[in-house]
């Protein structure tokens, strides 16, 4: 099969896709989510490299994602969602394939970060995102065999994944978010946040509660605005 025709099964497959804004409760749904956001990410990067370009930029965009994300459900998969099937001798395929997405992911953010040539950069882009879409569809057929319904990650205690398309920007919109989950989803953008680089914080409502829960010496807040109707403090990292 081509990778193309298998990576449009995956997706005929993974049938539970979340709407929008939502969290999706089952693993093929969170499965579904992430494929997407890469599978976004690495044309912008494909589409860069064909027109002869350096696709710096999306080439930081994906690995900022793949680092951020899909490491951290394969950490969360493991830790959260894997116990719950005892010591099913399945699950070690899955923890090898894991391994190898992780030496994957090191792959892509070493030839990104050493300027490598487009050509490698986009072969090593669609490997990844062919062995992604291979692992997840591996994954949901391995743990439904074992006979238990496979449930998010998210479901079970893990970040969900659409806090960072929300966070990823310069601005970043508080609205957006649930309020108990707002200081969590900033606070992981600001990790993200490179020496000197700045993230602006815009809401309706006042921000200085989370400003003050977001305080920390690694960081300068400067207020931009401060109501009535919007406030706004650009976080700038030190």
């Amino acid at each position: 099969m081509s990778r193309p025709a298998e990576l449009r099964r995956h997706a005929r497959t993974s049938a539970a896709r979340p709407r929008d804004g939502e969290t999706p409760h089952t693993l093929t749904g969170e499965h579904a989510q992430l494929l997407a956001q890469v599978t976004a990410r690495a044309r912008a990067l494909l589409a860069a490299a064909a027109r002869g370009g350096s696709p710096e930029r999306e080439a930081r965009a994906l690995t900022a994602y793949l680092r951020a994300e899909v490491i951290r459900q394969i950490r969360d998969e493991e830790w959260l969602l894997f116990p719950a099937y005892g010591a099913a001798p399945a699950l070690s395929r899955l923890t090898r394939d894991h391994a190898r997405l992780r030496a994957a992911v090191d792959a892509i953010t070493r030839a990104a970060s050493d300027s490598c040539p487009p050509a490698r950069l986009a072969t090593l882009t669609r490997d990844l995102l062919t062995q992604l879409g291979r692992h997840f569809a591996t994954e949901e057929r391995v743990l439904a065999a074992l006979g238990r319904p496979a449930a998010a990650t998210a479901a079970l205690g893990a970040q969900p994944h659409r806090w960072f398309p929300l966070t990823e920007g310069p601005v970043i919109d508080l609205d957006t978010l649930p309020q108990a989950a707002a200081a969590d989803a900033v606070r992981d953008r600001l990790r993200r946040l490179g020496r000197d680089e700045a993230v602006e914080l815009r809401s309706g409502h006042d921000l200085n509660l989370l400003c003050w829960q977001l305080a920390d010496g690694d960081y300068g807040f400067t207020y931009l605005s401060e109501g009535p109707g919007e406030w706004r403090v650009r976080v700038r990292r030190r």
